[in-house]
Order: structure tokens, then C-alpha cells, then sequence
């Protein structure tokens, strides 16, 4: 067992690694200001009173992922699938869902983005949640680490949202 020094040692290194990767989680699944200062003090508070139950199985990224991801599906509640995904022109590694740069392209105006949005908000909360990690740029196995299913389920699964996404977004017309 860790004691209280060396706890809030551990959880001051965590967070001074971690804050802006948790501050971003909590931005994809809250577009309001003050729900996301909410949403990210209660992964704090979740990462805290489970630090003493991290046994290093997986990194401490990885572990700081699955923490604030299913934080924020619980911070949202029965409303679960109604929940929205928030994405921007800046959100990193948004060439990572639509691979096309010509289609990249479009979507820097705003209404294609308003598209692509609305796109990922149909998408169901497993699906988005796959989506904001790969927008997080984690590995296809840090992904599978994080959601906890088989890593070829989410190269399955991430192939199929990003043909659906780019079939809607080209109109049906997508080769």
C-alpha cells in the first residue's frame, strides 16, 4: 500500500503528465466550460481514490485514459447516448478519422466540420469514445487497453466508423 506522501507524490507526477490529456477528454465529451472544469475535477478525484489500486499492468497513460473516459460516460449519466462528441478544425489528429486529404480539406470550413460533428454525434457511445482516443493519437493497442476489448475488434471497428464517415461525408459517393 502506498502511504499519503508517497500517494500525493505519485497523483502531483500523474497529474503534471497528464492534465492536458484529461483536460481534452473532458472537452470531447462537454462542450460547455464549466461541465468540462466539472467533468475534470471528478477524473481527479477518481484517479486519486484509485491510485491505490493501480498495480502497473498497463502504462500510467493508458491507465489516466481509462479513467477520464469512463469519468466522462458517467459524469453524462442515463443521457449517455445522447452525449456529443466535440470536435474542431484544431482537435488533434483529426486527419486520423478522414484519411483524404481533399476531404480533410473541406472540413477545415466550418460547415463541413459542423458535418463531420454531427456525423460523430450519430455515432454510438462505444463508437465515440474509440474515436476521441484515436483522436488523442493512442495506438490501436492502447485503444483496445483503454475500452478493454481485443485489439483487432478496434481496427475492425475503427475502419468501419471512418468508411461510414467518409461515405456520408462525400455524399454515398465514396469509392
Amino acid at each position: 500500500m502506498i502511504d499519503k506522501v508517497n500517494k500525493e507524490e505519485q497523483f502531483n507526477k500523474i497529474l503534471a503528465e497528464n492534465s492536458d490529456r484529461i483536460r481534452r477528454i473532458c472537452n470531447y465529451y462537454n462542450s460547455n466550460s464549466e461541465n468540462q472544469k466539472d467533468m475534470y475535477q471528478e477524473v481527479l478525484v477518481n484517479i486519486w481514490k484509485s491510485l491505490d489500486n493501480f498495480r502497473g499492468d498497463s502504462m500510467v497513460s493508458t491507465w489516466v485514459y481509462r479513467v477520464a473516459v469512463n469519468t466522462s460516460l458517467s459524469f453524462t449519466g442515463k443521457n449517455f447516448r445522447q452525449m456529443k462528441l466535440i470536435v474542431s478544425s484544431d482537435s488533434q489528429n483529426l486527419n486520423s478519422i478522414i484519411d483524404d486529404e481533399s476531404l480533410l480539406e473541406k472540413h477545415r470550413e466550418e460547415a463541413m466540420l459542423n458535418q463531420l460533428q454531427n456525423e460523430l454525434n450519430q455515432l454510438s457511445v462505444i463508437d465515440k469514445a474509440l474515436i476521441s482516443l484515436m483522436l488523442e493519437g493512442l495506438s490501436m493497442k492502447e485503444i483496445a487497453d483503454v475500452i478493454g476489448i481485443k485489439e483487432s475488434n478496434v481496427k475492425v471497428k475503427i475502419h468501419r466508423i471512418k468508411e461510414q464517415l467518409k461515405s456520408k461525408l462525400s455524399g454515398g459517393r465514396h469509392e
